[in-house]
């Protein structure tokens, strides 16, 4: 599963540049590096609006527009490769409402139960991941729409697995345009865009335990813990 991530980028015109969405789209009061993005929290996504890329806030964990609470939305952070164009949750998502998530890592956990140290996986040149996802707008209030969002997972690549059997799918560039282009589309073309990383595109880092805790969202999440032997984090 994919159950934290990161968006470190401090030049949010930068950022607006590689993704292909116009610098207005970041709210310049709203956009700051996150270092330790968890399920329920806000952050943004990218759709396909005609022909060009737009970037919408939204919160992670998908509520489905007949929701009648986001009590579920915890349970939808993910959605599964395999059964993602099945489940009712997803099933008409898939369909119609594909989308990227932008970040630029994400975290996993290794070692003993008592001393669990995270593990960030990411670009060697720090570059972005786009995890593909699908999105759903529910009414909180009835005058009060809110996006939400999940990240569809795949089988780990072989660097992830040594940690994990699951793994955030990462589109490339080609497969960005085609997993958010609205026409029609076999189903099992679309699927085939949702494969593994190359196990060549991601290293691993062991990181502080501050990211153990949602409260924690800053750059010393990041810091890099030596490791022993087995991938536990040295005394």
């Amino acid at each position: 599963m994919c159950g934290r991530f990161t968006l470190t980028y401090r030049d949010r015109e930068e950022l607006a540049r590689q993704l292909g969405v116009s610098v207005e789209s970041f709210d310049e009061e709203e956009y700051r590096p996150r270092y330790n993005i968890a399920p329920m929290q806000r952050h943004w996504v990218m759709r396909m609006e005609r022909e060009d890329r737009e970037l919408l806030p939204a919160r992670w964990g998908l509520v489905n527009s007949w929701a009648k609470d986001s009590k579920r939305a915890f349970r939808q952070i993910n959605a599964r490769t395999e059964t993602v164009d099945q489940r009712p949750a997803y099933r008409a998502a898939f369909g119609a409402r594909r989308c990227v998530v932008p970040a630029d890592g994400f975290f996993e956990w290794s070692g003993p139960k008592s001393h669990r140290m995270p593990q960030w996986f990411h670009r060697a040149d720090g570059g972005l991941l786009l995890f593909a996802g699908l999105y759903e707008t529910w009414f909180p209030k009835p005058d009060e729409p809110e996006l939400t969002f999940t990240i569809i997972t795949a089988d780990a690549n072989v660097v992830v697995a040594e940690v994990h059997d699951r793994m955030p799918v990462i589109l490339d560039d080609a497969a960005v345009d085609h997993w958010l282009f609205p026409g029609e589309m076999a189903v099992d073309e679309r699927k085939a865009l949702l494969t593994p990383a190359p196990d060549e595109s991601l290293v691993r880092t062991t990181v502080s335990p501050r990211v153990n805790s949602v409260k924690n969202d800053d750059a010393a999440c990041l810091a890099e813990q030596a490791t022993l032997l087995d991938g536990s984090a040295a005394d």
